[in-house]
């Protein structure tokens, strides 16, 4: 079974943060991607309805 993550070996210390802030959902930019993510999931968001 393989871990879940980045390592140091392979990864420098600023690829390791950004990987621990993407997944960490007390980070800002955690909640604002999946926020936008939402917002374009949204049929209802005018923002982001295709052109019909």
């Amino acid at each position: 079974m393989s871990k879940n993550g980045v390592s140091g070996k392979t990864h420098t210390t600023q690829q390791i943060n950004h990987y621990s802030n993407q997944n960490n959902p007390n980070n800002s930019a955690h909640r604002a991607n999946n926020n936008n993510h939402s917002n374009q999931l949204n049929p209802n968001n005018s923002n982001y309805q295709r052109n019909k």
